[in-house]
């Protein structure tokens, strides 16, 4: 039985060459794709993800997660999300650096820094699954009521208090589920700002997060040489969804920039409850 299988994983190995990748296919209960469609899907999926990004500012995790589960490896989803979604939302940042006010960004940037240990304990108790369901759910109820009802509520005198609080909880829910900024997004919209405010905003807190998040869990191993060279296969895909991303974003004036992000909220809660957890 083990020769069986060495000589199968021997010929994965040998027709993924051709691209100078080797996939890792997800253990799945349904027949495993073959290399060529798992490639097309990473493809796929970074040019998707880069493009919902450079319009609506977040949610890479999420759409290239939905799409990468069914042909990549668990470990290597992970590791890729967090280094395109670091390219992505750091050229994101230095885009909109015009916009960039650090008044506005520290209480976020505290509270976050300060919610990331109850999110790492969090861990310890609830499955991250639940969470990230849960979180899909509150995602399809807010997104749905506000796309019905569109006048948003405006909390324009929150108060730095405010700003911190959600930014605790973001830095929580960040480090439990991996949905660093998502709380942000929301609250940027509820706060009344302009479109480039709200992105100057939620993006550099979901940039700066996710590295605490990184620093706070610690080096895991699961940097692979297959996962650095899908990393570089997939840069040409990411680098075109993301100028096409800012080419749409630029003709989006601040109601349709407000329907795009409700409805990429519905949509990202959605996958979350319907995709099922990351593993």
């Amino acid at each position: 039985m083990h020769s069986r299988q060495g000589a199968g994983r021997d010929g994965l190995v040998r027709r993924a060459a051709e691209y100078r990748v080797h996939i890792l296919v997800h253990e799945m209960d349904a027949m495993p794709l073959s290399p060529d469609i798992a490639l097309a899907a990473f493809l796929i999926g970074a040019f998707a993800a880069a493009l919902v990004t450079g319009l609506a500012g977040f949610a890479f995790g999420i759409v290239a997660a939905a799409i990468w589960l069914h042909a990549l490896a668990p470990a290597q989803v992970t590791a890729l999300v967090a280094a395109y979604a670091l390219l992505v939302q750091g050229y994101a940042v230095w885009k909109l650096r015009h916009a960039l006010n650090l008044g506005r960004l520290w209480p976020f940037l505290l509270g976050s820094a300060a919610g990331i240990p109850a999110g790492v304990a969090i861990l310890k108790w609830v499955p991250a699954a639940y969470l990230r369901t849960g979180v899909g759910v509150l995602l399809v109820l807010f997104s749905l009521h506000n796309l019905v009802w569109p006048r948003l509520p405006q909390l324009k005198r929150g108060g730095r208090a405010a700003d911190v609080t959600v930014g605790i909880l973001n830095g929580a829910l960040g480090a439990s589920t991996g949905l660093a900024g998502i709380l942000v997004v929301i609250w940027s919209g509820m706060r009344g700002w302009s479109r480039d405010e709200q992105r100057a905003t939620f993006q550099p807190v979901g940039v700066a997060t996710f590295l605490m998040i990184m620093l706070a869990l610690g080096g895991s191993g699961i940097v692979t040489p297959d996962t650095v060279q899908l990393f570089l296969l997939g840069l040409p895909a990411l680098l075109a969804g993301t100028w096409l991303g800012w080419a749409l974003y630029g003709k989006l004036n601040e109601g349709s920039f407000r329907r795009v992000v409700l409805l990429l909220l519905l949509l990202s809660g959605l996958a979350l409850v319907v995709v099922g957890p990351w593993r």
